[in-house]
């Protein structure tokens, strides 16, 4: 189990040992399967794969809805090494028979704790049931409750876990709260798109119709933008997302469908328009800016009504947020004091895993912490002892031999005969 804050290398701490393990033990697929909560994550988990395996003949591929399957099963019979998929369209080939997952030796649950709620989780049983139950599990994700951690337990044996303080938000965003009245929301957005520093920004809404309408009010205004949202058709989403990494598009209008483990380079702002439905969710949409050790800012706009949410953050988090005001804008005070407790640390300054305080100002420089779960840094950190087996798994032979698959998080040892 890999938990580790959004931006820092999650993808390749599974990507890179399993690549190396398929290099040194090859084999008819699909021996891999990574599940995700969205399409758009399962696309970019198998971009960044074909990228690694750029120079190998480790063939990946998506399986997703909302698309014609017939050319998902035509590609299966080429028995691809890696499935990255979503939940729903793997169970539905699994049912018609088309996706054999007899030989998969490595599952692979990014965003568990998303993978694990209850819209996912009669579907993730089904497909666990179908498969081997000799097979490595790896879980990964920037936030884990502890009720899904139990269920996330479930189905490991004898786990190793790596967590660096994966419930606060990188030391490199800047993140605050603007109060502000509910009808005065919309004034607050063109006041902070209008800002030097906002040249890129996702806005999260919590509809999907404020979602589309938001996106075509900008447009009117004369804003390069675009919504993203769960009603789109995928050839829809796919323009929305290709367009906004590229730079056709400066502002994306998403729900939460954005929200977890997309990875676009240089986004000055992420904007809550709406405040996430949960205090989890606030670690994973923030964590959309200040990649990759870049810099970045996060706002979220509250009214007094959005106290509870704010309270539930700040427990989450171990500290208050900065609370930020527009001159000329009306803004209220929020009551953040817990219920029947103390305050959170004051200062908005929890301690992340490494010791050190998080900093509010724009300059500030990621942790050690950071530093250590990023990038080729995040897949050692992540994998370097040896991974979970699958739940009542035989232990593998080993071969003898050392290497990069033998140390990292891919099991090592024979491949089973077939």
């Amino acid at each position: 189990m890999g938990l580790a804050q959004t931006g820092t290398g999650k993808t390749a701490a599974f990507a890179l040992p399993i690549l190396q393990r398929l290099i040194e033990e090859p084999g008819q697929g699909p021996l891999v399967l990574i599940l995700a909560p969205t399409r758009e994550l399962a696309l970019q988990i198998d971009t960044e794969i074909r990228m690694l395996a750029k120079h190998t003949r480790i063939k990946s591929m998506t399986i997703f809805g909302g698309v014609s399957a017939h050319k998902q099963i035509q590609t299966l019979r080429g028995r691809p090494e890696i499935v990255v998929g979503c939940p729903g369209r793997v169970l539905d080939l699994l049912q018609q028979r088309k996706l054999d997952l007899s030989e998969v030796e490595t599952l692979v649950l990014d965003e568990a704790d998303h993978m694990f709620d209850m819209g996912f989780l009669p579907s993730i049983k089904r497909i666990l049931a179908a498969l081997p139950r000799d097979r490595q599990n790896l879980l990964f994700s920037a936030t884990m409750p502890n009720e899904v951690r139990d269920l996330a337990h479930s189905i490991l044996y004898r786990p190793h876990v790596v967590e660096l303080a994966p419930a606060a938000p990188a030391e490199r965003i800047e993140h605050f709260l603007r109060p502000v009245s509910q009808g005065r929301k919309r004034d607050l957005l063109d006041r902070v798109l209008a800002e030097d520093d906002c040249r890129t920004a996702i806005v999260f809404t919590r509809t999907k119709h404020r979602a589309k309408r938001m996106a075509q009010q900008l447009v009117r205004e004369g804003h390069n933008a675009v919504a993203l949202q769960g009603n789109m058709s995928q050839p829809q989403r796919d323009r929305a997302m290709k367009g906004f990494r590229d730079g056709t598009f400066e502002i994306l209008v998403a729900t939460d469908i954005a929200a977890r483990g997309l990875d676009v380079a240089g986004i000055d702002y992420v904007i809550n328009f709406d405040p996430p439905s949960t205090a989890e969710t606030y670690t994973h949409r923030i964590g959309r800016t200040g990649r990759s050790d870049a810099s970045g800012k996060a706002v979220t706009f509250v009214t007094r009504e959005d106290s509870e949410w704010v309270r539930a953050t700040e427990r989450m988090l171990g500290a208050s947020i900065e609370q930020r005001r527009y001159p000329g804008f009306e803004s209220e005070e929020i009551d953040t004091a817990p219920r029947g407790g103390g305050r959170p640390r004051s200062g908005g300054r929890p301690r992340n895993a490494g010791g050190g305080r998080r900093r509010t100002s724009s300059s500030s420089s990621p942790s050690p912490a950071a530093h250590g779960a990023h990038g080729a840094h995040g897949a050692h950190g992540a994998t370097s002892r040896g991974g979970p087996q699958g739940h009542g798994a035989r232990r593998p032979s080993h071969r003898g031999k050392s290497g990069a698959a033998g140390r990292s998080g891919a099991r090592s040892g024979s491949r089973r005969r077939r």
